[in-house]
């Protein structure tokens, strides 16, 4: 939706390299819940703990993504190309990318706002769903097992 500085482009793959397993992670839980749809991130205001840096990130399905991108795209403070096809290309995305495979994703970096089309990802979203799963799944072991061992030591 916006021309990006080259050091914009770094930051963005960035951000997206960083965060590609729970980005196909949400897009593959959020695609078997309502079906196709857009991840949508801002960077504006990241929520800060002792793993790092946290985005705020929603999943539109595509009965309201055209509602969402109207209000969304609409605000005072987003700049974005003013042209209306946008929409339409962000619409057509949705109804045609592969979810096995692709993540339609929508970025508020500031004040302005980026479509990006994650084509053939080195990890599709049901592998990245189903790793964050199983780790979490181990997770969830490790701790019943600390807990079973404290109790243990009581």
């Amino acid at each position: 939706m916006n021309s990006t500085s080259p050091n914009n482009r770094e930051w963005l793959q960035a951000l997206i390299e960083t965060n590609l397993l729970i980005i196909g992670f949400n897009a593959w839980k959020s695609y078997l819940k309502s079906g196709r749809g857009a991840i949508v991130c801002s960077t504006n205001f990241p929520l800060v703990d002792s793993f790092g840096e946290n985005f705020q990130g929603h999943f539109v399905s595509r009965p309201r993504l055209a509602a969402f991108l109207n209000a969304w795209l609409a605000a005072p403070d987003t700049v974005i190309l003013n042209n209306h096809f946008m929409n339409g290309h962000i619409l057509e995305a949705v109804d045609n990318y592969n979810p096995e495979k692709d993540v339609v994703l929508l970025l508020e970096l500031g004040e302005q706002a980026s479509f990006v089309y994650l084509k053939n990802l080195p990890i599709t979203p049901l592998q990245c769903y189903e790793q964050v799963c199983q780790a979490w799944s181990e997770f969830h072991m490790q701790s019943i097992k600390l807990k079973e061992g404290k109790k243990w030591q009581d």
